[in-house]
């Protein structure tokens, strides 16, 4: 049956590959489910990552503060 998702092929470890059975044993979910959720988890904490950075590098002692209502008026 064709899918539109995109298919990966990836090696994993024996430690990884026992941790993602038990982890999508214990959520009743295939491992390709489980594999995926924590992929998407991966990315996400990534670009909190990038985010961060960004926050940091603008934060700085003369940063000028725009009050909420006047950012969104």
């Amino acid at each position: 049956m064709p899918t539109t998702k995109k298919r990966i092929n990836i090696s994993i470890s024996p430690d990884m590959e026992r941790a993602l059975e038990t982890l999508a044993l214990r959520d009743s979910v295939p491992e390709a489910t489980k594999a995926a959720d924590l992929l998407r988890l991966a990315l996400e904490i990534e670009e909190d990552a990038v985010w961060d950075t960004i926050a940091l590098r603008r934060d700085t002692s003369k940063t000028r503060f725009v009050s909420h209502k006047k950012a969104w008026a």
